[in-house]
């Protein structure tokens, strides 16, 4: 797996993003409505970025995509997907 230009702190998500995206708007309501709270990098203005968001999809350049605290990526996911990955994150790290 590539590894994300940073990580996020426990608890929290990186979302790698554009402007025009549906459905990172959809996702970004759904995080606030959460409480969850997040970074976003507009693949489209900050360098780089778009290279990482495409090796962790297979090639494909597709937004929303999250990184977690334990370096983990997602893929479009549900407000449900991220709670999980964050409550796994939060178990496998045992300063949490």
């Amino acid at each position: 797996m590539t590894s994300a230009p940073h990580i996020p702190q426990p608890g929290n998500v990186i979302m790698y993003s554009t402007t025009w995206c549906g459905y990172c708007r959809r996702l970004k309501t759904q995080l606030d409505s959460a409480g969850i709270g997040y970074e976003e990098i507009n693949v489209e203005e900050v360098p780089g970025t778009a290279e990482y968001v495409e090796a962790v999809n297979g090639g494909n350049r597709v937004v929303p995509t999250l990184v977690f605290p334990d370096g983990s990526a997602l893929t479009n996911p549900s407000l449900q997907d991220v709670k999980a990955q964050l409550a796994s994150a939060t178990q496998e790290d045992p300063t949490q």
